[in-house]
């Protein structure tokens, strides 16, 4: 008896140190502070999930030890595919800032005046510059004619206090914040 207890002690503790070694799950925060619109809300959008080529379209958080060579987090990912994530984090954004009178995703099938497409060009930390940085191209098309209305990029760099884990991560959601807030007031003048 007391040997199988022991084996099974021996068993639950080899699992406890795989779980341990798993990385953590981080999320992405929706932008959220705006600053006050006294005019009226207007326009439908619809937020298609973002495009993103190679390590950009997966869960892994990418860093960049120098210029021209990427890498992940070992520790840390993020809780789903970060386009994804994006899609849902910048639709919250728009609703957070209320001057929409309805943003969703294609699946929601509202009827829209405008799409957004966007395309993640950067969502890493560079570790030679300390730097967390976000890279969005965007571009509004018109959903009757579709036609493109606007096009702008948007780049946020934030300083980063650690490439690891919890640190890379605040500093990447900074960047997104800040992304997010010049995309959703610049897509609302248009729409």
């Amino acid at each position: 008896m007391a040997v199988a207890i022991g084996l099974a002690l021996a068993g639950c503790s080899g699992l406890g140190s795989v779980f341990s070694q798993a990385p953590i799950a981080y999320d992405l925060a929706a932008a959220s502070r705006f600053p006050r619109h006294p005019g009226h809300v207007r326009g439908q959008l619809v937020v298609v999930e973002p495009s993103a080529l190679g390590p950009l379209d997966g869960t892994a958080i990418l860093v960049r030890p120098a210029p021209g060579e990427a890498a992940r987090l070992s520790d840390a990912q993020w809780q789903d595919r970060l386009p994804r994530l994006m899609q849902a984090r910048l639709i919250q954004s728009f609703e957070n800032a209320g001057r929409l009178r309805a943003v969703g995703r294609p699946a929601d099938k509202i009827a829209t005046d405008f799409v957004l497409l966007t395309e993640l060009r950067a969502f890493e930390i560079s570790v030679a510059d300390r730097t967390a940085v976000v890279e969005i191209a965007a571009k509004l098309v018109a959903d009757r004619s579709g036609r493109i209305v606007a096009a702008r990029v948007f780049r946020a760099e934030v300083p980063a206090g650690s490439t690891q884990g919890q640190g890379a991560v605040a500093a990447l959601n900074e960047a997104f914040a800040r992304a997010a807030t010049e995309l959703v007031l610049w897509a609302a003048r248009v729409v």
